[in-house]
């Protein structure tokens, strides 16, 4: 891995953009990183670890500077998970401080049968108490690729991919066998019980990751979806406070797709404004790209395209402030992976700036999915990557 380190100056700009390297606490052998913002502005970083006797745990720790962490916690800990190198848990701070943080267990034979399973800490991360299964079906399917957000003071909501209809079969009904991968939403209160649950597609793509953003008019949800004849872009659902709204497209991409790219959205919200950012194949050639809507995710805009080309791997995340939008995703050429990040303006007319942020030591799946925080007018940015076998966690970052 090699981080830049030398300034990248923007014609307009008086200032430069630097990248520095940003020092995380997890141990050699760390993977799987997410990022989130506490109520507070703390950036939470959760990764896991694979334990000697080959079980794993959870593990996170709270930064309150660019060099200050506080101690290691454990979230949770196990030797029947499920451990992959896209479908990862999260972690959630809530407004009265409570954290949430979700694990995938094992709940059947099948390679992919697996459950989302809810924690929750209500003293800093110091003592962690199990829900179990957020989905009550009991089926020994995939349940995956979640996302967590801030439902209310004391209550967080969590959306899945719910492989109870697919009768065991990973692929959902790609190959014509088994029922489609749906996707489904959940709130839970202060007391740990469910407030409700409800089936928001009814076929969607099968290991795509969710995403999740609060706005002005309620929370959006973005997700790949699947359509008749293997069509698979990407929509957007909100929840209004009550019930959760159709799904509407980003965009037109057309992509077909006769299996899942494993390679899901991310959103971003302000106010009533929010953007989505995704990886297509449709095209002459695969691409990153971006759009925006300006009515609470009612509806999107024409998007623009980031980056074109096969080095394209996607694998992208965003966030937004009021300066702009960030956005990162990777990219490989001639078998080496690098790590990206752009800004634009809040209407994604101009381009801020775009510039390599790491080197990443490490091919193919093993390095996972780079995360992307803001903190101070700053991007925060954590990747795996792996050399000799061994993965390791890396950190940056941009100030503009």
């Amino acid at each position: 891995m090699k981080i830049l380190l030398a300034l990248v100056f923007i014609p307009g700009f008086a200032a430069a953009v630097s990248v520095s390297p940003w020092s995380l606490p997890a141990p050699a052998g760390a993977s799987q990183p997410n990022l989130s913002v506490a109520p507070g502005g703390d950036l939470l970083l959760s990764w896991i670890e694979r334990r000697a006797d080959g079980g794993h745990r959870l593990r996170f720790a709270r930064s309150t500077g660019p060099s200050a962490w506080s101690s290691v916690r454990t979230i949770a800990e196990g030797d029947d998970w499920f451990v992959n190198w896209a479908d990862f848990p999260a972690l959630q701070a809530l407004p009265n401080g409570s954290l949430w943080a979700h694990t995938l267990v094992k709940n059947g034979e099948a390679t992919y049968a697996y459950d989302v399973r809810l924690q929750v800490s209500r003293d800093g991360g110091q003592t962690w108490r199990a829900l179990g299964a957020v989905h009550d079906d009991g089926t020994p399917t995939e349940h995956g690729f979640a996302t967590l957000w801030p439902q209310a003071n004391d209550e967080v909501g969590i959306a899945w991919l719910d492989g109870r209809h697919s009768a065991g079969s990973h692929g959902g009904g790609h190959d014509g066998h088994g029922g489609a991968m749906t996707l489904r939403g959940a709130r839970f209160g202060a007391d740990g019980g469910k407030r409700g649950e409800a089936e928001i597609d009814a076929m969607t793509c099968d290991c795509c990751q969710t995403d999740s953003a609060v706005g002005a008019r309620g929370v959006l949800l973005a997700y790949r979806d699947r359509a008749e004849g293997e069509i698979r872009d990407i929509r957007v659902a909100r929840h209004d406070g009550q019930a959760w709204t159709s799904p509407v497209p980003v965009h037109a991409d057309q992509w077909f797709m006769p299996a899942c790219p494993v390679n899901g959205p991310a959103i971003a919200a302000r106010g009533d404004a929010a953007w989505v950012a995704w990886y297509t194949g449709a095209g002459a050639a695969p691409s990153v790209r971006l759009a925006r809507s300006t009515d609470g995710g009612g509806s999107f805009g024409d998007m623009r395209e980031v980056a074109v080309g096969e080095a394209q791997q996607g694998r992208v995340d965003l966030a937004a402030d009021a300066g702009g939008v960030w956005m990162s995703w990777t990219q490989e050429t001639g078998g080496r992976q690098s790590l990206w990040l752009a800004r634009f303006s809040p209407a994604l007319d101009a381009e801020h700036f775009r510039l390599k942020v790491a080197d990443i030591a490490g091919r193919g799946r093993g390095t996972g999915f780079p995360r992307l925080q803001l903190r101070d007018g700053q991007a925060w940015l954590a990747w795996t990557e792996v050399e000799d076998g061994q993965p390791r966690l890396r950190g940056a970052r941009v100030r503009p």
